[in-house]
């Protein structure tokens, strides 16, 4: 009897029967995630989404972002969890475009593995689908492939993007920055997807495990690490759609690779400057404990790591406390970081722009609040 192409190709270590298995245990995750915008369902070629609504705009501008959730898949895949790296891939992408005031219309995926394993897939693909709904985004399509060989039976990697939408005359940035604005930070909910790398080193150094109990960490800890990363699109979505403060938020800056002051250098004009004051917050314990066992100081992190710090928002001085009282309300701690001044100063020691931006200036001084 000739051997199938479907039995060839399994030889050959890639099961497209695991894969259709994985797609119906995603079905009706992804399918909660399609208002009437979304066209042709699940499994076509293309995502299709109905862009009529864009009719509505005067001038609507795009906004596209890519992105994948690092080496914190490696301690997913350490401890066999895999149900929460989807909303850490949401969070990565459309909390970047956010950044420039626009809402998320729609997004798709992509996870390469080693070996399809249905019910491991569909759980990553599930808290993907949870996420965007939380966020207001339509997953619209995505893609599994096996590369055996290439990767290993249990790895995989994570990726996706998004396109969001938003009035060109409602853009948020730099050039909304003015003198005076004062800059709240919104918490993180701790390392959220960056650093892993050194967050790896340290625990390795320690000869722990991810599957050991840590005293100081609190738990068993991979499941620590796995904290998933703070989704602000869906309260910050509102915010800007608050009559009340129509106007009050000129930026916003996502913390992310690059660390805290990297990233709001990034959101302000040039000749701008802002000192953060340390003792304005305290760190989550996540930092204090990893930075102990490395035998550093939280300062040697901060291009690193968020310590704390997820988004800041940079505000309408005259506005900024109701927007403090708004986040809160949300479910964001919020807290006022300084305020932004164009004056004229010598820029030694700060961080100047980052990834391409000749943006303002960033300093953090002081000692973190204990």
């Amino acid at each position: 009897m000739p051997v199938s192409g479907n039995d060839l190709y399994a030889a050959a270590g890639v099961d497209t029967r695991a894969g259709d298995t994985a797609v119906e245990l995603m079905k009706r995750a992804v399918q909660a995630t399609h208002g009437p915008e979304v066209l042709g369902g699940v499994g076509g070629f293309a995502g299709l989404f109905d862009a009529s609504r864009l009719t509505s705009f005067t001038k609507p501008i795009l906004a596209t972002s890519t992105d994948g959730v690092g080496t914190k898949v490696a301690i997913a895949q350490a401890i066999d969890k895999h149900d929460t790296i989807g909303q850490d891939l949401v969070a990565m992408v459309v909390d970047d475009i956010i950044v420039v005031g626009a809402e998320p219309l729609f997004m798709t995926d992509y996870i390469a593995c080693g070996r399809v394993v249905p019910e491991r897939i569909a759980s990553i693909v599930e808290g993907i689908a949870k996420a965007c709904a939380e966020t207001g985004t339509a997953l619209t399509g995505g893609e599994t492939a096996e590369h055996p060989g290439l990767l290993g039976p249990d790895d995989y990697d994570v990726a996706g993007a998004a396109v969001g939408v938003v009035e060109a005359d409602r853009m948020l940035g730099p050039e909304r920055v003015q003198h005076g604005d004062v800059v709240i930070s919104i918490a993180s909910s701790g390392l959220h997807s960056n650093g892993y790398s050194l967050v790896r080193r340290i625990i390795a150094d320690q000869g722990l495990a991810f599957t050991d109990t840590s005293a100081e960490l609190g738990g068993v800890v991979g499941e620590v690490l796995l904290e998933p990363t703070r989704l602000y699109t869906g309260p910050l979505v509102r915010l800007l759609a608050e009559p009340a403060l129509d106007g009050a938020v000129h930026a916003f800056s996502h913390v992310t690779g690059g660390g805290i002051a990297a990233n709001l250098a990034r959101v302000l004009p040039q000749g701008a400057w802002i000192e953060l004051d340390r003792g304005a917050w305290s760190p989550n314990d996540i930092f204090v404990v990893l930075s102990g066992f490395a035998g550093t100081d939280l300062e040697s992190t901060e291009g690193t790591w968020n310590l704390g710090i997820g988004m800041f928002a940079v505000v309408d001085a005259q506005r900024a406390s109701a927007v403090v009282e708004w986040l809160e309300a949300a479910g964001l701690p919020s807290w006022v970081a300084g305020t932004i001044s164009t004056e004229a100063r010598d820029f030694d020691g700060f961080e100047q722009g980052a990834k391409g931006v000749d943006g303002g200036a960033v300093r953090l001084v002081g000692s973190y609040a204990g």
